[in-house]
C-alpha cells in the first residue's frame, strides 16, 4: 500500500467526511483511475490534455461513484509529456496553473486537491510539486522504504529551490505495518525519531481487503468501510483537516 492506495482511499475518506475532493492522476499508468473505477475506454479526455494542450480541469474533472469526489483521470499518452513539452513556456508549471484557474473560476472550489505522482522524478513529478502546497509522504513500514525517503527530500529541497518556495511537508504517513512484525515497530520507532511530530498519529496496517479493493475498481472504504485499513484512513483523513487548518491559520496569521 503506498502512494496511489493512499491517495484513493485518503480521497474517498475525505470526501465521506463532507469535503469536496480532487484527485489527479500524474501517473502514464493511470492506477487511481482504475482504482477509482473509471475503465480505460471511458477517458476520453485525461490530464494529458490539461499539461499539453491547456485544457480546464472543469472539463477534465470526473465525479466517481464517491459523492463529492472527481478525479482527473491518466492514460499511457502522458508518458511521452517529458519530450513533447522540451521547448515549452512554463512546462513545469502547467498544472498549477491549471488548479488556480479553477479555483479562480466560477465553480466552487475544490476542498482538497490530492495528485497522485509517478514513481520516479519526472517531469509530472515537477509539475505536481510545483502545484502542491505540501507533501504527504506514504511511507511502507520496510527497509527499503527508508532509503527511498531520503532521496525524497532531496528531491523536495530541490524543489523548493527552484521551482515552489512555499512547498512543505505535512506529514508521513505509516502503511503496511503489521504489529506482528518487529521490523515495522522498528521502522515506525525510527521514522518517529527522526521526525517527530511530522508523522501521523494514524497508522494504516497491513490489510487484505484494502489490496483487494483496487481489483473491484472501488476504494476500500466502498469494498468494506469496517475493515481495519478503511477505519485507518478515516482517521487520517480528520487528522490531515485538523493538520490543514492549522497551516493555513498560520499563514493567515
Amino acid at each position: 500500500m503506498g502512494k496511489t492506495t493512499t491517495a484513493i482511499n485518503l480521497g474517498t475518506a475525505l470526501a465521506a467526511i463532507g469535503e469536496k475532493v480532487l484527485i489527479v492522476d500524474m501517473d502514464p499508468q493511470g492506477n487511481a483511475s482504475t482504482g477509482l473505477g473509471v475503465p480505460r475506454e471511458t477517458r476520453k479526455i485525461t490530464i494529458y490534455d490539461v499539461i499539453v494542450d491547456g485544457r480546464s480541469i472543469n472539463e477534465t474533472a470526473v465525479e466517481t461513484a464517491v459523492p463529492g469526489l472527481f478525479i482527473v483521470t491518466s492514460d499511457p499518452d502522458m508518458s511521452g509529456v517529458e519530450i513533447e513539452l522540451s521547448q515549452a513556456d512554463r512546462r513545469s508549471y502547467r498544472l498549477r496553473d491549471a488548479l488556480e484557474a479553477q479555483a479562480n473560476g466560477d465553480e466552487k472550489p475544490f476542498d482538497y486537491v490530492l495528485i497522485d505522482c509517478p514513481p520516479s522524478l519526472n517531469l509530472l513529478t515537477l509539475n505536481a510539486m510545483a502545484a502542491a502546497d505540501a507533501v504527504l509522504v506514504p511511507l511502507q513500514c520496510e527497509f527499503f522504504a527508508l532509503e527511498g525517503l531520503t532521496q525524497l527530500m532531496r528531491t523536495i529541497d530541490m524543489v523548493k529551490q527552484n521551482l515552489n518556495p512555499s512547498l512543505e511537508i505535512q506529514g508521513l504517513v505509516l502503511t503496511m505495518y503489521d504489529r506482528r512484525n518487529a521490523l515495522s515497530g522498528q521502522v515506525a520507532a525510527d521514522v518517529r525519531a527522526h521526525f517527530g511530530d511530522k508523522v501521523y498519529e494514524s497508522v494504516i496496517p497491513r490489510n487484505v481487503r484494502v489490496s483487494e479493493a483496487p481489483s473491484y475498481g472501488k476504494p476500500a472504504l466502498i469494498y468494506d468501510l469496517k475493515c481495519a485499513g478503511s477505519q485507518a484512513y478515516l482517521k487520517l483523513a480528520r487528522e490531515v483537516v485538523a493538520r490543514e487548518r492549522q497551516r493555513r491559520q498560520a499563514i493567515a496569521a
